[in-house]
């Protein structure tokens, strides 16, 4: 099937998304304009349709929204990937984003683990706070049920830092969910 929906609902956001692997219209609205940006890009390059819509406190500060979309986003992929059976698992991408460069490889085993080694040449992109990066990717692979590595390599520019980050989390998740044969494990499951 490889498509999922998600509503979360608190006192500090209401979220809901639809997730299509195989593409779709992208449309992004979470009142965070940066993280708009972040998240279209991450969906057009992985190849996914993804409808994602946050009413979040953002009188607050943004840190709700961009950890619970990412609460919503990993579980709508945990969702669509079922048993995750019949995929080529891993995956692993290299990003330019002019003179910044980073890495991400991903297992899409069920087992969920994030290491994040970035460390921004700003605080902020805009008006983002670029520490809420690692917030969202952390909700995104626990809740999704994968391991994820990320590493900012270098750069000099926060919104290319981030953007290359997210694009290689999405060309290595893009690789990850190619359709695969059986199921990739001595175990004879990912479970």
């Amino acid at each position: 099937m490889r498509n999922a929906s998600v509503a979360r609902k608190t006192k500090e956001t209401d979220i809901e998304a639809m997730l299509k692997l195989d593409g779709g219209a992208v449309e992004i609205e979470t009142g965070v304009g940066f993280f708009d940006h972040m998240l279209h890009a991450m969906a057009a390059h992985a190849g996914w349709g993804l409808r994602l819509r946050c009413a979040g406190d953002l009188a607050v500060d943004d840190h709700h929204s961009v950890e619970d979309c990412g609460i919503v986003l990993g579980q709508a992929l945990g969702q669509a990937l079922g048993d995750k059976g019949g995929l080529a698992r891993f995956g692993q991408a290299s990003i330019p984003m002019d003179e910044s460069l980073a890495t991400a490889a991903v297992d899409v085993s069920g087992r969920a683990f994030l290491v994040f080694d970035a460390h921004f040449s700003q605080a902020y992109a805009g008006l983002f706070q670029l520490c809420l990066c690692e917030e969202f990717f952390r909700a995104f692979a626990v809740n999704a049920g994968i391991t994820l590595h990320l590493r900012l390599v270098y750069g000099a520019n926060g919104h290319h830092e981030a953007e290359s980050l997210f694009k290689a989390a999405a060309h290595s998740l893009r690789r990850a969910l190619q359709p695969l044969e059986g199921t990739l494990s001595t175990k004879g499951s990912l479970a």
